[in-house]
């Protein structure tokens, strides 16, 4: 009875994104948020929402590429601790990509603890870029060991976190941001000021910035300049780039 009532559950990607490209060169995963804890399964509509506007923006930026978006649809709502639900979906999704897709490169694009979730994950050999908007970390604790960077090595990691983000500790991402780029120079940060967990305020913004290093990443588009300077300088410089308003418009010819 009680396995008939938690029967075994498998993460999944949702439909492609837009137009399905018929030769694809490159896929982008879109990680939802979650919760610390649960083992409820995630509403897949609720999912699909809030990656949405990020999955349509890059989905139109990467058409002629032949970009694949998937949405990741995890097995349980909850991270869990050592059991890392949300990176091992992760993983999954990127041997997933691979499967249906050949060797193409992949880029993790996590929102919240989807965010956690692309770091984490970001080892995967696939993978060739992270995208981690507001990324939820667990506090520092001097008994546990700290959140693992050494698996970014050789990816390139944007993280873009607002500085009042009341749900995810936006200093936590500044940290792990400095480890990471000890071992790798392809990492930087970008702060929103006075924006909060949804970076809503400065919405057009965030998600120019997002198909700015995605394509560049994926498909070898020239960086804009604030993301190259981001990239080369040295921290907390390029840990600490204000994402200047307007950011999009800039780009726009």
């Amino acid at each position: 009875m009680a396995q008939e009532a938690t029967p075994a559950r498998t993460a999944r990607l949702g439909r492609a994104l837009g137009p399905g490209p018929t030769a694809v060169s490159g896929v982008v995963l879109l990680l939802p948020g979650g919760e610390e804890v649960s083992g409820r399964r995630p509403s897949a509509v609720l999912a699909a929402a809030s990656v949405r506007a990020l999955g349509r923006r890059l989905t139109r930026a990467g058409r002629d590429e032949s970009l694949a978006a998937h949405v990741v649809h995890y097995r349980c709502r909850g991270w869990n601790g050592s059991e890392a639900h949300l990176a091992r979906d992760a993983s999954w999704a990127a041997d997933e990509a691979v499967r249906r897709y050949g060797d193409v490169p992949v880029c993790l694009a996590g929102i919240g603890m989807g965010g956690r979730a692309a770091l984490r994950a970001g080892g995967h050999e696939a993978v060739n870029s992270v995208l981690a908007l507001a990324p939820w970390l667990p506090d520092e604790d001097v008994a546990a060991p700290p959140e693992p960077v050494k698996q970014l090595v050789g990816r390139r990691v944007l993280i873009v976190h607002g500085t009042n983000d009341a749900r995810s500790d936006p200093e936590l991402s500044f940290r792990l941001a400095a480890r990471a780029k000890k071992a790798n120079r392809e990492v930087c940060r970008f702060e929103v000021h006075a924006d909060g967990h949804g970076l809503s305020q400065y919405r057009e913004e965030v998600l120019a910035l997002a198909e700015d290093f995605v394509m560049g990443a994926l498909f070898g588009r020239a960086f804009s300049r604030p993301v190259q300077d981001a990239l080369a300088a040295p921290p907390p410089l390029g840990l600490r780039m204000p994402l200047a308003a307007g950011f999009g418009k800039s780009l726009r010819r």
